[in-house]
């Protein structure tokens, strides 16, 4: 793993010549007219907090993640990416910065749902079964353990929150919100995107145990957006240790998150410093994520 002292290291972009759009949790967007750049540094937000310590070369793993995936499964879908590679122009004087951890797209129409697929009953979905014996309104069989895998993946949908938790929404909500056609087409496109996702990546060890995607519209044309399959929108987990009936261990911030419990944080801004070996466990593991699912080392 390369040592954080060895990495450059990005909590945050500013490209004085280009307009910036918004930033989010990990992510910041700059306008190029019909175009956009989409940066991921390397912040990191747990509890929906966004923390004071970057982890290392995260940013590089979600991008370098999603353009494997978006090039993978194309065939399945269209996708937004025109670039993850070409800095030039405008972009030339931010060309280091961005190398690795940047991607040149085209503009959307984001639809206003967020679209997560489950093959295994873990994290709210666990709770909501829990509560109900149903994910999203979808009735499941008696008996279930935390982590179990499903009958086969289900389509939860959900809204897109801009801040705190994004809320769990049904099939006929979705519906309300961008009409059939298109609520058909976002379901049965994100079900077989996890199908094939998943197909491959149980090939390098690995279980998606849920994961979330995110569409928009270019006229009449549906287009994959933002990332994909990354540590971030998905539940990696190593098959060589899957024991259903517990929480498993996972291929993300499990470190930080285990570490922010430990310590009894209240879960409010501003988040505490992280301590070095969490940070560099959580390092090693996005590496780690990146390298399964490619089969290929990051740098």
């Amino acid at each position: 793993m390369a040592s954080p002292q060895m990495t450059t290291v990005i909590s945050q972009t500013d490209f004085p010549g280009l307009k910036l759009r918004g930033r989010g949790k990990v992510r910041d967007i700059y306008e190029l007219g019909d175009k956009l750049l989409i940066v991921a540094t390397d912040r990191l937000s747990a509890f929906d907090v966004v923390l004071p310590t970057p982890i290392p070369d995260k940013g590089k793993v979600l991008t370098q993640i999603s353009l494997f995936w978006f090039e993978t499964l194309a065939n399945i879908l269209p996708n937004h990416v025109l670039s993850g590679t070409d800095f030039t122009g405008e972009l030339a004087p931010y060309a280091a910065a961005l190398r690795g951890r940047g991607m040149v797209v085209r503009k959307t129409e984001p639809l206003p749902v967020e679209c997560v697929v489950r093959g295994y009953i873990s994290g709210s979905g666990w709770k909501d079964y829990q509560k109900t014996g149903a994910i999203c309104g979808i009735s499941l069989p008696k008996g279930l353990r935390e982590s179990d895998r499903l009958p086969e993946p289900i389509f939860t949908p959900s809204t897109k929150a801009t801040t705190g938790h994004d809320e769990n929404i049904s099939f006929d909500e979705t519906v309300s919100q961008v009409g059939r056609p298109v609520a058909e087409k976002i379901r049965d496109t994100s079900l077989k995107i996890y199908q094939e996702a998943s197909d491959r990546a149980a090939k390098h060890g690995i279980i998606i145990a849920d994961t979330k995607f995110e569409f928009g519209l270019i006229g009449d044309e549906l287009i994959w957006i933002d990332e994909a399959l990354t540590p971030d929108s998905s539940r990696f987990w190593p098959a060589d240790q899957y024991q259903p009936g517990k929480a498993q261990p996972s291929f993300d911030k499990q470190y930080v998150r285990d570490y922010l419990e430990r310590i009894g944080w209240n879960k409010q801004a501003p988040g505490p410093e992280l301590p070095a070996d969490v940070v560099q466990a959580t390092q090693a593991k996005y590496r780690e994520a990146y390298e399964k699912v490619t089969g290929r080392p990051l740098d």
